[in-house]
């Protein structure tokens, strides 16, 4: 019996122009500009949608999408089946507007055809913080001699007392803790800023050096990662954010904070304690004033609220 020959396999079909240039875009974005693996992910699935609504229309060159594409995938966004929330329908449009703006600088157009693409404006949503002394309930409940609790201490005392963003804190090595008084930061788009430690974080981390992290390092390879977890490896992002959920849980505090809280409570109660909005810019490493001011609106917020229940005529 002759067994028959399995059939070719069609070779996949070339890439268009249009799927070219964002491919470029992308790996521009990831390499050139330096943004994290996560948010790139987040651009390849916006391009990724316009370019397939490009496809439907017969679109397959950067040079031939023209403005009443651009309107096209914006009423698309705005009329789905399940509705996209407003900061969805905005990122997206960011990152067609940002895919177009590159084909304009590279040259590979002559015109921007998105720049009249306008998102939807955001509702202000003001950064949730805690309060000092929820916050120091959740520090003191990483208290203990325990290998774990010293490395979560040393963590949670390093993020409230920088306000580091999560993702710089886990990717700290030992020494970008400079002679135990401040920290290197590596923040976004690779921009580095120097942030001094308090002297609870100070102790909490010389602690850990010389308690814990020895112990941690020797069950893993060698590796110059600060915060170690139980199998010797560099603290992950979601490890992180564990450990800040199981601490929060032991505190009894009965509400839901995140990471990001310590920022945000790093950022309040700098500026409830009377430091310049722009002193505090500089430690976030805003790169913009005006994010930093939105901190601002908390402390008001709060301002009135004492001033509302405490003032005889305030009601």
């Amino acid at each position: 019996m002759t067994t028959a020959a399995p059939e070719p396999v069609p070779a996949p079909p070339a890439p268009t122009d249009l799927e070219r240039a964002a491919d470029h875009y992308l790996r521009h974005v990831a390499i050139e500009r330096g943004l994290s693996a996560h948010t790139v992910a987040a651009y390849r699935r916006d391009i990724g949608a316009y370019l397939a609504l490009l496809r439907a229309r017969g679109v397959d060159s950067a040079r031939d999408v023209t403005a009443a594409d651009v309107g096209e995938f914006t009423r698309s966004l705005r009329t789905q089946p399940v509705p996209l929330a407003a900061s969805s329908v905005a990122r997206m449009l960011s990152s067609v507007r940002g895919f177009h703006r590159f084909l304009l600088e590279e040259g590979t157009v002559e015109v921007d055809v998105a720049v009249d693409a306008k998102p939807p404006k955001l509702a202000m949503r003001l950064p949730k913080a805690i309060t000092i002394e929820q916050m120091a309930a959740v520090l003191d409940a990483a208290a203990g001699d325990a290998t774990q609790d010293l490395r979560d201490k040393a963590l949670l005392e390093l993020l409230y007392a920088t306000g580091a963003r999560i993702s710089e804190a886990v990717d700290l090595n030992v020494d970008d803790v400079i002679e135990g008084n401040v920290v290197r930061l590596l923040g976004k788009g690779g921009k580095q800023r120097i942030v001094p430690l308090g002297s609870y974080a100070r102790d909490a981390i010389d602690a850990y050096l010389v308690r814990a992290r020895p112990a941690l390092s020797a069950r893993g390879t060698a590796t110059p990662a600060l915060f170690l977890g139980a199998r010797g490896h560099r603290v992950s992002r979601q490890n992180a954010w564990l450990i800040i959920r199981a601490r929060a849980e032991r505190a009894n505090l009965r509400i839901e904070i995140s990471p990001h809280t310590f920022r945000h409570s790093f950022a309040t109660h700098l500026l409830m304690g009377g430091a310049d909005v722009r002193v505090v810019q500089e430690l976030l490493g805003h790169s913009s004033v005006a994010t930093t001011q939105i901190y601002t609106m908390v402390t008001a917020d709060t301002l009135r609220d004492m001033y509302t229940t405490a003032h005889p005529r305030a009601r």
